[in-house]
């Protein structure tokens, strides 16, 4: 899931340039939120004793830390080669009860297997969430709990003046929501009525974000989850035209992806709108995915 998710970073830095390597003029600290996809080690960190998840476990982190680093990954992420490009250090997790000191330049909220939903919902929807009952609005809280030590209010000028130097990387969140649907055979029409309910809630974690100060906010979509092993095995079908003939991915799952997006660009102009001061950017993770499920010659992998 993160290697086809990287395919996305030049779309990405496309927004971001200047000189890699070297200090953002833009940009003095970097502060992401997600799953997974994002999670640097925070699922590592907060795991249950002898109950490690298997990202904490080789050959996972092979090709650039030498070792697992808590990423579900064999290297980085997008989030590293952001902050790489952003001339920052790699975003140090954070799990809660640490000082702002550890924190200079940013941190990482992100944790594999979080929702978009809280756990309470889904459950109200037939759809569990058996690995962890952390939330986007968790993570927001413990955002919230960190300023609170780097600003003297969350609330006042201090902070404000802070985050709008900062970057935010606000997902991808949401997919668990939908994979945990999924593969609990919730039927598909109960699925697709939850995507408003996800939407909203990244639009309320956008607002929580902006309200504190923050100014520019990349909030990226869905990825195409009809490319992905897990659904091309349980959703196997025998007939050629569920198939995108250029990838070999699952269409309607794809179009589904699709419509969570479709969704979600409506709801950031809305937020655009609202809040004129602010660059609120959609990350087009699908678009640079897809590139990659139709024509991996072109990315070394073939």
């Amino acid at each position: 899931m993160a290697a086809a998710a990287a395919s996305a970073l030049p779309v990405l830095l496309l927004s971001l340039s200047f000189a890699a390597g070297a200090r953002s003029p833009c940009f003095t600290s970097f502060f992401s939120f997600g799953d997974s996809i994002t999670d640097t080690g925070n699922q590592m960190l907060l795991a249950p004793d002898g109950n490690l998840p298997h990202c904490c476990f080789p050959p996972y982190g092979e090709t650039y830390f030498g070792r697992p680093s808590g990423r579900c990954s064999d290297g980085r992420l997008i989030v590293d080669f952001i902050a790489e490009h952003l001339g920052l250090p790699l975003l140090t997790p954070f799990p809660g009860k640490l000082h702002s000191n550890d924190f200079p330049l940013g941190a990482n909220f992100a944790e594999g297997g979080a929702t978009a939903l809280d756990f309470h919902f889904l459950a109200e929807k037939g759809i569990y969430n058996t690995h962890t009952n952390l939330s986007l609005q968790v993570e927001i809280d413990r955002f919230k709990e960190l300023l609170a030590t780097i600003c003297s209010s969350p609330s006042g000028k201090q902070c404000k003046d802070y985050l709008s130097k900062s970057l935010i990387l606000l997902g991808e969140i949401g997919g668990i929501d939908y994979n945990r649907a999924f593969f609990e055979d919730v039927a598909s029409d109960k699925i697709i009525a939850i995507v408003p309910y996800v939407v909203a809630e990244i639009g309320k974690s956008v607002k929580q974000l902006v309200e504190l100060g923050a100014v520019t906010i990349l909030i990226p979509g869905n990825l195409p989850i009809g490319c992905w092993p897990g659904y091309l095995t349980k959703f196997w079908s025998p007939n050629k035209e569920d198939y995108d003939p250029l990838s070999g991915c699952l269409v309607w799952y794809n179009n589904f992806a699709q419509h969570h997006n479709k969704l979600l660009q409506q709801e950031i102009v809305r937020l655009q709108k609202l809040y004129p001061h602010t660059n609120l950017m959609y990350g087009d993770y699908f678009g640079s995915a897809t590139r990659f499920h139709r024509h991996p010659e072109n990315f070394g992998t073939y």
